[in-house]
């Protein structure tokens, strides 16, 4: 039988270790995120319903993004056992230079909208991070200003076509006088999609102040402080808008746009060309011949075609056809580093994040990106090591099963 005593002090002193507090309410903040899913929490705290609900939605049901993000939860990893992984390097060349890790900031419109670091912190993270920063036609900081805020990142210039084509291609040119080396050609967005939380929440530019929105900004004061004492959200792009977002996209977006166009495009641009949007063995074959340098696997974040095709699932047999000749990248979808190496396992050569990055922004400016990719870099070292492997090209299909919960009907 046990024979039991009271506590001494000195029992107890090496049980009783306070954590230091961190009087940075900021630090303190992003240091109790462990995901990106826990940055997202932070974020939907600290913005207003109609920024945060168009940065997190997507087309009419949301089924595109929520089947994107069960794939990459339907995997199945294939570990080595007793190799040596004290090391591991996550770099790799992407089109031509080397980046540190093989995921970048994709192209997001309104960025001042989540926060008012915008563009500004995304190109700082990813000059730190030594990866590519993609601003958006989009985008509420003009080419000149991401160059000067970031003049060593390397950038890409993500285009959209627009009615205007002398003023598309004007774009162009002013991306390529600013340091920007990639060119990202979109091609699903004709039209906009049917982003009905954003028709729901009014959401505008600039921002309505209906009621509704002046009671969800009371618990959110630092947004509105942040968002009214800086300069105006102003488009790198465009003049100034007075209406919806969906009626923007409606006025400027190109139905009419075809391969011809395409090829015509490729034929102004010096530097390296990327699409983006391919959804299709058959386009992605197709884009591929035209000498393009990389395309992107992409349903632009489930913001278009609700119930259109799951990139990652699409992936192996993209890269099976094309990807000898051609780089093939990915987006839509991640949220853990996992989920950047399970791609580039079946092969993709790099990814982009998008909402990711944006949760990260929202959730504290410049350090909750960089919080973003802390968590990003550390999920992939130490997935790759308990897959026993070392280095990205050690990677291969074998280490992945895919399983699918929705097949094919006969």
């Amino acid at each position: 039988m046990a024979t039991r005593r009271f506590p001494r002090p000195k029992d107890l002193a090496p049980l009783l270790k306070f954590k230091k507090w961190e009087p940075n309410a900021t630090k303190r903040r992003l240091d109790k995120a462990l995901t990106i899913w826990d940055l997202k929490d932070i974020a939907k705290r600290r913005t207003p319903k109609a920024p945060f609900d168009y940065t997190d939605g997507s087309a009419e049901a949301e089924l595109s993004l929520g089947r994107a993000r069960e794939a990459f939860q339907d995997i199945e990893f294939h570990p080595a056992i007793l190799r040596d992984v004290s090391q591991v390097d996550l770099s790799r060349d992407v089109l031509g230079q080397k980046v540190s890790m093989p995921v970048g900031i994709a192209p997001t419109g309104f960025t001042r909208m989540m926060h008012t670091e915008g563009e500004i912190a995304g190109v700082q993270a990813a000059d730190q991070w030594g990866i590519p920063f993609s601003l958006s036609t989009m985008g509420t900081r003009s080419m000149e200003e991401v160059q000067a805020a970031g003049p060593d990142a390397r950038k890409w210039f993500q285009l959209y076509m627009w009615k205007d084509r002398d003023r598309s291609m004007e774009l162009v040119d002013r991306a390529w006088k600013a340091g920007f080396d990639t060119l990202q050609v979109t091609v699903d967005v004709p039209v906009a999609g049917a982003r009905l939380r954003d028709k729901r929440n009014g959401f505008s530019i600039p921002p309505a102040l209906t009621l509704g929105t002046i009671v969800n900004a009371i618990p959110r004061p630092w947004w509105w402080f942040d968002f009214l004492t800086t300069d105006p959200l102003e488009f790198a792009s465009l003049s100034s808008w007075d209406g919806t977002v969906a009626e923007l996209l409606d006025f400027m977006f190109d139905p009419t746009v075809t391969y011809d166009d395409l090829e015509w495009v490729k034929s102004q641009w010096p530097g390296k060309i990327v699409v983006k949007g391919i959804q299709t063995l058959e386009d992605a074959k197709r884009v591929s011949k035209l000498g393009v340098d990389g395309i992107v696997l992409s349903n632009h974040g489930g913001r278009q075609l609700d119930r259109a095709p799951i990139p990652f699932h699409l992936l192996p047999q993209v890269v099976k056809a094309v990807g000898k000749d051609t780089e093939v990248h990915l987006d839509t979808g991640i949220m853990s580093g996992a989920d950047i190496i399970a791609s580039v396992a079946l092969g993709a050569r790099f990814t982009m994040v998008g909402r990711a990055y944006l949760y990260g922004l929202m959730a504290g400016g410049l350090p909750g990106v960089n919080r973003t990719f802390e968590i990003l870099s550390e999920q992939m070292a130490r997935t790759m090591r308990l897959l026993g492997v070392t280095h990205l090209d050690e990677l291969t299909p074998a280490h992945v099963t895919q399983l699918r919960r929705l097949a094919p009907v006969g």
